[in-house]
């Protein structure tokens, strides 16, 4: 769906009204492509905690120039500044030194990262200045412009080698529409990372489920991990089983059409895996419904339909894969929440509790799993798909507008962030919940 305002701002008498009203001036945002470098610019490290000769190391291997010997008159593509070492409240005055000479000197769609310690795993006047790192991070997102995005790392002790997946990731147009987040590496589970073996396909050789495949975010996480090297098993309705046929031909994978909210249906997943491929690398639980009404206006069919379809069907699914160990070691559970999970919305009461139940199977499963699984989620905001182009045009302008990039999302943005999440190389990232959302402004 196309953006008429971003056409127009980005026109020259667009450019004149934008200025002189003061209006939102969303900018045409970096997005990858194969083949693409990670960082198509000099990356500007700083910092003297115990991660930045691992950030060093891993800039090196992935490729991307940088130096630690920054000039402000140079152009920088991205920022990285080490902040494990900051024990006192004091020394937080090294991110302002840091970053403040540096932010007219960045090109269009650069990427502003801090790495820091997880700070309940401290006490006293360390964890309260690793705990002030989140409130400077998310302030500088919304500073940031040009398509511009700050992130934030806490990482655990012992773990800044586990680092590559998730800089490899914030550093590289693939987070083209993440912005303001936290990421824990090392938090639960193992503190190593497993090999990647190919870069350009990192999930080659793994066999990945999408429910939900069909069509809109679905099929762009199908087409983002077979891209990767994913097989992929796609699941939807009968109803959609010819688009679904029409996709997984084109990637030439398998599709399963069912209805995740039946009874059997855990279990037939479950066989149809460990038949089809012995066992399963990556499940992505996308599949989701609206039924929007106000609670006082909402019928019990309307409430019971959306809980079972966005939050039983995972869990049980979830539940039924792992207790039959049909998702191998270092194997990938991964939820699609929503911003509405987080902030609430009005008319969303039966699909925002749905949501935030997402977040909380992330929760419960984050220390159940073992043998290198992980289970994380992404949150969605505004996302350019056919649901939200039915939203009225004023609605659908303010949210648009109210994030930090000042428009919506794609949904190959969302489905980058599940691949992520899905890297052999993600194994310390676990528990994580990440906003897909251009960093909104309001309510969360």
């Amino acid at each position: 769906m196309s953006d008429r305002y971003q056409s127009f701002s980005g026109s020259a008498i667009g450019r004149i009204v934008v200025k002189n009203l003061g209006l939102p001036d969303p900018v045409a945002l970096d997005r990858w492509s194969p083949g693409s470098p990670v960082v198509a610019g000099t990356v500007a490290i700083g910092g003297t905690g115990r991660a930045i000769d691992h950030i060093a190391a891993t800039l090196t291997h992935l490729g991307v120039t940088h130096t630690s010997d920054p000039d402000p008159a140079q152009r920088f593509k991205g920022l990285v500044f080490d902040a494990t070492g900051v024990r006192t409240s004091s020394e937080l005055g090294a991110l302002r030194d840091f970053f403040a000479p540096m932010m007219r000197s960045l090109e269009p769609c650069s990427r502003l990262i801090v790495v820091g310690t997880l700070p309940e795993t401290l006490s006293g006047g360390e964890r309260v200045a690793q705990r002030s790192l989140e409130g400077f991070t998310r302030s500088l997102g919304k500073e940031a412009r040009r398509g511009s995005t700050a992130q934030l790392i806490l990482t655990a002790e012992g773990a800044e080698s586990a680092l590559e997946s998730t800089l490899s990731f914030l550093l590289s147009p693939k987070s083209a529409y993440v912005s303001g987040q936290v990421v824990r590496v090392g938090a639960t589970g193992t503190l190593s990372a497993a090999e990647v073996l190919d870069q350009s396909a990192p999930l080659a050789g793994t066999v990945a489920i999408v429910t939900g495949a069909a069509r809109g975010i679905g099929e762009q996480i199908a087409r983002v991990l077979h891209r990767d090297g994913a097989r992929i098993l796609g699941i939807d309705v009968p109803q959609a089983a010819s688009d679904l046929n029409d996709l997984m031909s084109e990637l030439d994978s398998d599709y399963l059409t069912l209805d995740i909210t039946a009874d059997d249906a855990p279990a037939r997943i479950a066989h149809e895996v460990k038949q089809r491929y012995g066992g399963v690398d990556a499940v992505v639980h996308n599949a989701g419904i609206t039924r929007d009404k106000l609670l006082a206006n909402m019928a019990a069919d309307r409430w019971e339909s959306v809980i079972a379809v966005n939050l039983t069907a995972p869990e049980k699914i979830t539940r039924e894969l792992l207790a039959q160990s049909a998702i191998r070691p270092n194997g990938r559970i991964v939820g699609v929440s929503s911003i509405a999970g987080i902030a609430g919305n009005v008319g969303q009461t039966n699909y925002a509790t749905s949501k935030a139940g997402v977040i909380g199977l992330v929760d419960s499963l984050k220390g159940e799993v073992e043998d290198g699984i992980t289970v994380n989620a992404v949150a969605p905001g505004f996302i350019e798909t056919a649901m939200t182009a039915a939203v009225p045009l004023l609605t659908r302008e303010v949210g648009r507008r109210l994030n930090a990039l000042a428009q919506g999302g794609q949904p190959v943005d969302v489905a980058e962030a599940v691949a992520w999440f899905c890297s052999p190389g993600s194994t310390a990232v676990n528990g994580n919940v990440v906003r897909v959302c251009g960093q909104m402004m309001l309510g969360a």
